[in-house]
């Protein structure tokens, strides 16, 4: 294996740093900046949560005067454009940072190129694209949403050897062990949403909250401070009001469609649900895709995570809204009566299967987590 080169060095500490802001900096990207002079680190920084100073600004003012003739090693172009905190552009031409090295431009139309053009018209020397890939994966969420005005889907489903989710009754609770659970509260933790259908809320009464004391992170009380919005697919309005998503802390939204009942959709909202109605699909179904594109610009979602049962996953995949699968895998066997992992209607021929690239596979305490993708997803936004 080759070594790498000195902007490599630097970048894959900035990634680190950046990684620090997994669960924290939603909506905005996660973002990681080192400030190198003469061989060593002066400054560095990363963006900790939205509405506070940028990565570049963290390392600028650890850095101090030193930062006068230095390099910069930044994951995302630095911003242009007076947002919540100033532009980050300015903020290194003015630090008297000598060069600049960024790992991706940003999709942001208020940014794309204009944060570099602006460092360029400074005098200051810019290197585009180092370690662009690994960039790409932190953020795939943040680039999705810029990129196609939908957030990176990622579905987790846990399942039997022989690729059951549930006994016949519903039953489900637990096919996988602690260590695989901790991996999902970790998933929930670093979305904007967890969604489900109305299905798994009804046979389940799941919380589909972040709960701080299964996450096993030095920092695990301020992350689940911050819940996820949890999101129902309800399209016939049949969410219990006695569902305990309801009573957690954070915001519940219902996706409906046009036609119900008054006085039940009332009843949900003084229960704490907030009801959106959507456009329906042929059948009555909300359209998936509305709802997506209405979490992209209303909630402002870089990701969402999809728990939830074999029709809402089917449906999901057939619409090619699935970016990832985070599949677990338990050595345990439910037999041909138990509830299968999708429903995938319609496909009766090989030539009509549908294809999966693995990405990842590694045990998990007791159990297995494939990380994989569909063939057909977006390759702009999946993750590596």
């Amino acid at each position: 294996m080759m070594s790498p080169t000195p902007p490599e060095r630097w970048m894959a500490r900035a990634l680190r740093l950046a990684r620090h802001g997994l669960y924290t900096t939603a909506p905005n990207p996660r973002v990681g900046c080192v400030l190198v002079k003469e061989g060593r680190v002066i400054g560095e920084g990363w963006h900790e949560r939205a509405g506070e100073p940028h990565a570049e600004i963290h390392a600028l003012r650890n850095a101090g005067e030193a930062a006068r003739g230095a390099t910069a090693y930044v994951t995302l172009e630095p911003c242009s454009h007076q947002g919540r905190t100033g532009p980050c552009a300015v903020a290194l031409v003015e630090a008297g940072v000598a060069r600049v090295v960024v790992a991706m431009r940003d999709p942001n139309p208020q940014v794309a190129g204009r944060g570099i053009e602006r460092l360029r018209q400074a005098g200051i020397e810019v290197e585009e694209g180092v370690l662009e890939a690994e960039a790409h994966a932190l953020n795939s969420g943040f680039i999705a949403r810029m990129a196609r005005g939908r957030p990176f889907v990622r579905m987790k489903m846990a399942m039997s050897l022989d690729g059951r989710t549930a006994m016949r009754s519903g039953e489900s609770q637990w096919i996988t062990g602690p260590c695989a659970r901790r991996e999902v509260q970790r998933l929930r933790a670093r979305s904007s949403v967890v969604m489900t259908g109305v299905e798994s809320v009804i046979f389940d009464n799941s919380r589909l909250t972040v709960r701080a004391e299964q996450l096993e992170l030095d920092n695990a009380e301020a992350i689940a401070s911050r819940q996820p919005m949890r999101v129902v697919v309800d399209s016939r309005l049949r969410l219990p009001l006695a569902a305990a998503c309801l009573r957690e802390p954070g915001r519940t939204l219902v996706a409906t469609v046009d036609g119900h009942d008054d006085e039940h959709r009332e009843k949900l909202e003084q229960a704490g649900a907030e009801v959106v109605v959507l456009p329906a699909e042929e059948g009555g179904r909300v359209d998936l895709e509305a709802l997506l594109s209405y979490l992209a610009s209303h909630e402002e979602a870089n990701e969402v995570l999809l728990e939830t049962g074999a029709t809402l996953a089917g449906a999901m995949l057939d619409a090619g809204l699935v970016d990832e699968m985070q599949l677990f895998v338990a050595p345990t066997l439910l037999g041909g009566e138990a509830r299968p992992l999708f429903e995938l209607p319609g496909l009766t021929r090989m030539d009509e299967q549908r294809p999966l690239d693995i990405r990842d596979i590694r045990a998990v305490g007791d159990d297995w987590r494939i990380t994989a993708v569909p063939r057909r997803c977006d390759p702009a936004v999946a993750s590596s």
